[in-house]
């Protein structure tokens, strides 16, 4: 199942469970989880990407690994909340997901990256760290998001 209302998610997940934050980029894929509780969610690994089928072989590893029962993708919508071209990109990841059998929600991400990349910036974090931690930082930030809007609803 994949659907971009948070309802209809927290539905296909009545006890709750960890769940997966992901940030697709063109060249990595950057991962977030939470806890079972859905109070805090934190960076886990940047994946490099490189070809679909070592692309989800790692995912599925990670999702077996953090016992996850649901994915929360970030939804990369124009500002005018109209799709474009990476958004389609990201919805046919999804699509391709889907197989993994954990419900996945589709979560727009529009600011993500420009809140986290200012978050790195006032740490003075150099240009270099903070091109390698703003992915793992964005699918915090996104699955933080959804998980409060999930417990709110």
């Amino acid at each position: 199942m994949i659907t971009t209302d948070s309802a209809t998610f927290r539905a296909a997940l009545p006890q709750g469970g960890r769940l997966l934050g992901l940030d697709v980029g063109t060249k990595t894929i950057g991962t977030a989880a939470c806890d079972a509780g859905w109070s805090f969610a934190s960076p886990a690994l940047l994946i490099r990407r490189t070809k679909f089928t070592k692309d989800k072989a790692a995912l599925a590893a990670l999702i077996a690994e953090r016992q996850t029962v649901g994915l929360v993708v970030g939804l990369p919508l124009n500002l005018d909340g109209s799709d474009s071209p990476r958004t389609q990109s990201t919805r046919a990841f999804a699509r391709n997901l889907d197989d993994l059998g954990q419900p996945i929600l589709l979560w727009d991400e529009r600011w993500s990256t420009v809140a986290v990349e200012r978050v790195l910036i006032e740490q003075d974090m150099s240009r270099a760290k903070r091109a390698e931690a703003v992915d793992k930082m964005a699918a915090a930030h996104i699955l933080q998001a959804a998980i409060d809007a999930l417990v709110n609803s």
